[in-house]
């Protein structure tokens, strides 16, 4: 007889985040259409795709960006979605920074003058790759999510 495990069904998602830097060292953030937030370029690695080939495609898409990956910052499991998060920083080698159906602003903020209302996950993820570790990091993630924090700020109804 086998025994199946619901844990070994469960499907996690993946997702690929882009931490690109200015001259300033100030972190490139784009504020999102749906909910008011600011947030790291990236999104849903889709099917078939790699987390590398999905950053590459979410800086364009979200921001206007052609990147190259300089590095893997990390890999973030966030258990409570059954999600992993590759976050790489990249350099811009093309494109035009413009807005997109994704996004309605664009800004370089510097690491000390992060707007309040963005995910503390993301906030991790930047002084992760500020701090330029010698390896990944791979943690779990449990901070408070981004409409935990909104609501917190009173930026987002209770559902």
């Amino acid at each position: 007889m086998i025994h199946t495990s619901t844990r070994m069904n469960k499907k996690f998602s993946i997702g690929a985040f882009a931490l690109i830097f200015d001259e300033q060292g100030r972190v490139l953030l784009c504020h999102r259409r749906d909910i008011d937030a600011w947030n790291l370029p990236g999104g849903g690695v889709e099917s078939g795709e790699l987390p590398t080939e999905a950053v590459i495609r979410e800086a364009k898409e979200e921001v206007g960006l052609d990147v190259v990956i300089e590095r893997l910052v990390g890999v973030y499991g966030k258990p409570e979605k059954d999600e992993f998060v590759f976050a790489f920083e990249c350099r811009v080698v093309g494109g035009e920074l413009m807005l997109t159906d994704e996004s309605d602003a664009n800004c370089y903020f510097a690491l000390s003058a992060l707007p309040p209302n963005m995910s503390q996950k993301a906030v991790s993820r930047i002084h992760d790759a500020a701090a330029h570790h010698r390896q990944p990091i791979i943690r779990r993630q449990t901070e408070p999510s981004t409409h935990e924090v909104l609501k917190t700020l009173e930026l987002f109804p209770e559902s």
